[in-house]
């Protein structure tokens, strides 16, 4: 199976000292990922160059066979990420929310937000704003952003 990230010798140094030094790993598609370690030990700095938002000083990451530093743009449409707070705008509804969400991926906003609504079970809560939902509620938001750029995906199974 093709991986969908892959990361080659990847280092990366804060003021002289290693964060990542030499990192390898590859992920499939429908493959979890977790990163264990005690503080300081890199994960945070593993997650920033595997999704772009830092550059490594050694190695090369790929997206789908797309290399993020030369093409990230490109290399970043196929990539979701939900950190451990999710990133929502929480005066927005949740049908609010994830239409922006579909529409700054440049995708249809209706089809695509009730794809992800109905695979979170969030068609219930769609006209609701998000600060006024359960934490849980707002973890399935976060899920449903994170994963509305997959259209090969099929959520009814």
């Amino acid at each position: 199976m093709e991986p969908i990230i892959q990361a080659t010798n990847v280092s990366h140094h804060y003021r002289h000292q290693p964060s990542v030094k030499e990192l390898s790993l590859t992920l499939a598609h429908g493959e979890v990922m977790a990163l264990l370690g005690t503080n300081g030990a890199g994960k945070t700095t593993t997650l920033r160059l595997l999704t772009g938002e830092l550059a490594p000083d050694a190695g090369k990451v790929t997206i789908n066979n797309i290399d993020l530093n030369l093409h990230p743009l490109q290399a970043k449409k196929s990539l979701g990420y939900l950190p451990d707070t999710a990133p929502l705008y929480d005066d927005l509804s949740v049908d609010e929310y994830l239409s922006f969400c579909a529409r700054i991926r440049c995708m249809s906003r209706a089809h695509t937000r009730q794809r992800v609504q109905t695979f979170c079970e969030l068609e219930s809560v769609g006209n609701r704003l998000i600060k006024k939902l359960s934490k849980g509620y707002q973890q399935r938001i976060g899920i449903a952003q994170a994963i509305i750029h997959d259209t090969d995906s099929d959520y009814s199974q």
